[in-house]
Parts: C-alpha cells; structure tokens; sequence
C-alpha cells in the first residue's frame, strides 16, 4: 500500500466510523464513493446503485449464525452430504460428462470434486438466492465495521457492472455470494471462467461455465493433482500420538494406515483429525484438504465437501463408528478453552469458539505437557479441567 492508498482508507474508515456511529446508512455508503473511483467505477454508474439504496436489517448477527461454524460436525455433514445430494451429483457428473472430462483435464482437480463444490455451494443451481448483492454487502460493511472484506466486495460489484454484467445477475446469497459457484464479486473477477473460452464467464445459467470456474478456483488456490483430501485413518493401540502434523511418510512409519489397509501416499504433509477424540474415527487431512479452506474457511465445510466427493464418486467414506457426543461444549466453554490456551502462551489466535487446526494443535500442546495418555487434539472437557489446573 503507497502512501496515498493509506490516507485514502485512513480517510474512509475516520468517515465510516462516523457515519456508524450516527446510525447514518445513506452516509456510509456514500463513503465508499472515493474507493470505487479509485478503482474506476464512473460517478454516475456509483450513483445509479447508491440511489436510494437502504439497510437490511435482516442481516443482523447473520455471520455469526453460519452453519458450518455453529453445528456439530457430523449432523452438518450428514446433511451437507447426504445419500440424496450424492445421487444428484451423480446425476449432474454424468449429464455435464464430457465438459467434466475437459475441465477436469485442464485444471487438475477430479470430476466429482468440481461437481461436490457445486453442490456444497447451490444445490446445484437450485439456491443461488435473490438478494441484490449490494444492498447485501453495504449493509454488512455498515454491521460489521470490524471486517473491511464487505466494503472491498461492493466496490468490486460495481467494477463487475462497469464491464457489462446487468444489474439484475448481480443477486445471490445474504453474504453477497454470486450463481452457481456462490463467488464473491472479487472471486469472480480473479477465478471465473468460460468453459471452451466463448466470452463473459455465465455462472448464472451456464453450468459448463460454473464448472470451469469452480475448476480454475481449485487450479490457482494450489490444488495438487492425485491428492485426496481426506483419507479415513486406522491408528495402531501404540501409537505415541507425539504430532498431530507430520509428512504422510512419518505417519505411515508410526504405524498409521488408510481405514481399509492401503497404504498412505508417497509424498505430502498432513495433519490428524479426531473429530470425536482419539482413537477412533480418525481422519488424515492432505494438503488440498487446506485449498478446500480457501473456498470456505470452515474446517467443517472442507471436511462435507470431501466426503461428499468420495460420495459422488462411489468411494465407501465414514465407515468407523461416531460416538455421540454425550455433554458437547458450550459456545461458552469453547471460548474458554481459548483464553485458558492463550493465557498459557499456547494460542493467539481469535477468541471465538471455533475450533480449526490452530487451536487442535494449541490443546495437543497442552495435553503433550501434563502427559495425557491420548493428547489428541480434541477439546473435551477434561480439556477444561487440564486448564483449571494451576
């Protein structure tokens, strides 16, 4: 950022909060007029969608209401992939069969995980939503003035309509999510593409067009090719449980294998996962597991998708019983854990309840420290009760 950029964001954010603080909407947006100039948006093309342009209140505490981050993981996964979204997949990747097979051949990633992204993201196309995307993400920058994402989206909508998309395409989900892929304004400027090359990617009506997006987004956020991301693990009684990341070379040596015998790839790290704690079910997590994140960053989100593609393309997935969780965590109690790692210099990342690899391997840290049996990972509450402990 040059010296300019900063006094130009240092002036809009001294405005916004201004604006905020005065419960003034129409004044917010307003002062996002010099950003959209600074990327090229004419005045009168900010007008047109500025005019009359009102807040939406059904968007209060949307983000922190998001299922992925919210629910358990395995009642989130038996419904994001479930027997009936699997079939449909299926249905989808042999109608879309020989688009997939380009697509698939040019971008790296396999079939079926292009068409589970699809469905992780819409159904398919069946829920795009219908929300006018710049009403959406100006009342969520105006809601959430600690998030500055929201305000680059609207500008980046409005770029979006100065190179011609119509207005009425620009419509989708609460957070301002867009067709079928549900891209964001800015994704789509970086990631959509036009399957064979035929114009204006069309991730509205054009399903070839939304699978070479979804493709391309994988290709250029690192996917590698001949990678699962997720493979269901079986942990020998001995295992040491010494590092929860390691390459798959090291987990093979400590006697890890794949749930069905085989062998683990040649090549790669990866990071075990215990859902439900150790032993069992247990789960490696592959590099792409992590390029999942970028489309979501919801660690359970990446998880659905995998599984759902193993679903789509006929592989067995999760055939290890999953104990139910008798007295799961309190929002409350998750946060805690939080500021208990934290206070021990063991995690510094944000005080939220949401458990991701960061904060599994902050646990495991302390459970390496007063020498559990099992150190895991898994924030239980005898997690709680190691925390308690001066």
């Amino acid at each position: 950022m040059n010296r300019r950029e900063f006094f130009s964001l240092a002036a809009f954010v001294a405005a916004s909060v201004s604006a905020r603080a005065a419960g003034d909407f129409a004044g917010f947006v307003e002062g996002l007029r010099p950003r959209a100039q600074a990327a090229g948006v004419p005045g009168a093309l900010f007008d047109s969608v500025a005019s009359g342009l009102t807040l939406d209140p059904s968007l209060t505490g949307k983000r922190a209401a998001q299922g992925e981050f919210v629910r358990p993981l395995k009642s989130y996964v038996d419904e994001a992939a479930s027997s009936a979204r699997a079939a449909k997949g299926r249905a989808m990747a042999e109608k879309y069969a020989g688009p997939l097979r380009d697509i698939s051949a040019h971008y790296g990633a396999p079939a079926a995980m292009i068409v589970a992204l699809w469905g992780m993201e819409s159904d398919f196309g069946a829920a795009r939503g219908d929300r006018d995307i710049f009403r959406s993400l100006a009342t969520l920058a105006f809601l959430n003035p600690d998030n500055p994402v929201y305000a680059q989206e609207f500008v980046a909508g409005l770029v979006l309509l100065q190179r011609g998309i119509p207005r009425e395409k620009l419509r989708g989900s609460w957070a301002g999510a867009m067709g079928d892929p549900q891209f964001m304004p800015s994704a789509y400027l970086k990631y959509a593409r036009s399957f064979g090359a035929r114009g204006t990617p069309d991730i509205w009506t054009s399903a070839p067009d939304s699978l070479a997006s979804i493709g391309n987004f994988l290709k250029e956020s690192g996917w590698k090719p001949g990678l699962a991301p997720l493979i269901e693990a079986r942990i020998p009684e001995n295992f040491a449980y010494a590092a929860l990341r390691d390459d798959f070379s090291g987990f093979a040596h400590a006697g890890v294998t794949s749930l069905d015998g085989g062998g683990l790839p040649s090549s790669g790290e990866a990071m075990l996962f215990f859902p439900v704690g150790a032993p069992s079910p247990a789960f490696l997590l592959g590099e792409n597991f992590f390029v999942l994140k970028a489309y979501n960053f919801s660690d359970s989100y990446a998880f659905a998708a995998s599984v759902l593609a193993d679903r789509i393309a006929g592989r067995p997935v999760l055939r290890a019983p999953w104990p139910k969780e008798s007295q799961p965590l309190t929002l409350a109690e998750r946060e805690a854990i939080q500021r208990g790692l934290t206070a021990r210099g063991l995690y510094d990342g944000k005080i939220d309840g949401r458990f991701g690899p960061v904060t599994r391997l902050a646990i495991h840290a302390l459970q390496k420290q007063a020498g559990a049996a099992k150190a895991d990972g898994y924030p239980s509450r005898a997690v709680l009760e190691l925390l308690a402990k001066k």
